[in-house]
This record gives C-alpha cells, structure tokens and sequence, in this order.
C-alpha cells in the first residue's frame, strides 16, 4: 500500500480516534514548524528527551520530508477543545506495519503540564494507534527518574518491560531509561481509552 500523506490528514480530521473529552490531534503541518521547534528546545522539555542537541529547523523538516511523509511516522499537535490552543505534540515514529508495533513519544509546553493533559494525550495516542493504524503494541523509552511521565504512562496503560542501565550520558553522568509497552489486546473492549 502507498502512503498518502494528503489523504492521512484529511481522514485524521474525521478520526474519532484523534478526539477525547479536553483534547483533539491535529496532523502537524509545516506551519506548525516554528513553534515546534520552540517547544523541543524549551528547557522544560528538552531535560526530557533523548536526544539533547538543539533542535533546527534544517533537522525538523528533514523528520517532516523523511519520517511523515513517507508515513514512517504520524505526529500530531494536541489541542485544546475549548479554545483551540496548541498544547504540545504527539507522535508515533519508527511505524512497523509487518510487526504491527511502533513507538510513542510526546512533548507538552509547561503551562500543560499538571493537569492531566499528557495522560489524555497518551491514551488518545495509543487509541489512534490501535483503532486506526491497526497496531499491535506500542512501546516507548522514558528517563526512570521521570517520576510523572512514568505515572501517566501507566495509568494509560503502559507496563514497565525493562531498564537500559546507564543508557545515556548527559552532562557527565549516566542516566537509565525504562522501556514501557502496552499492547492492543491489552486495552480491550474498552474502546474509550481516549475519553478519560
């Protein structure tokens, strides 16, 4: 199957999979490159990642033309329901339609943080995920001193499968990463993953 990553957006806006009750995914546009860039080099957000160098607009529209639109990755701006703001991103990179997995990352600007918005986020990610791409496990990598982000991923459901010891060196120092999965059969009937 060839990916369309016009007729991607256009069903993503009729998705019920991509709308809970606080927020709804938006396809990211290249419009949205600016402030993106912005959010991934915020100190809030970057002491999260992985990946710790600047982020750039020459990097950013690399990942659009090499990641989504080939449809090797699906990322979204969430957004408010009530008055449309941009909350932060989500995205599902690394996309395996052979093995039917892929891996979740999210990204939210302080003033979103705290109010259960990335839990949100999540489980509407991992409905999306499941619903329409018709994947069978989502997995993600977390700092395992990310107390709060390891809270909202299991509360959507996410279970810790391992510990990457000293897997990155920031700073001087080594960190840990947990690995986290949920699987599609884990979820269930409960098709209103999304809606918390």
């Amino acid at each position: 199957m060839t990916w369309d990553y016009l007729s991607w957006r256009a069903s993503c806006m009729q998705a019920d999979a991509c709308r809970s009750k606080h927020i709804h995914f938006r396809p990211l546009a290249l419009e949205d490159t600016d402030e993106i860039i912005a959010w991934r080099n915020s100190a809030f957000v970057r002491q999260h990642f992985i990946y710790q160098q600047p982020f750039t607009r020459d990097g950013h529209l690399r990942w659009f033309a090499e990641q989504l639109l080939s449809g090797r990755a699906v990322q979204f701006l969430v957004c408010a329901n009530d008055d449309g703001r941009h909350l932060g991103s989500v995205y599902l990179r690394d996309i395996d339609r052979t093995h039917g997995k892929a891996e979740l990352g999210i990204f939210l600007g302080e003033t979103a943080c705290g109010h259960g918005i990335g839990t949100e986020a999540v489980r509407l990610l991992v409905r999306y995920a499941f619903e329409e791409l018709h994947l069978h496990r989502v997995y993600l990598r977390v700092f395992a001193d990310n107390a709060r982000a390891i809270a909202a991923y299991q509360k959507a459901g996410f279970a810790v499968e391992g510990r990457l010891r000293d897997s990155v060196g920031m700073d001087g120092t080594y960190r840990n990463l947990l690995l986290m999965s949920v699987l599609a059969s884990e979820v269930g009937e409960n098709r209103a993953v999304g809606d918390a």
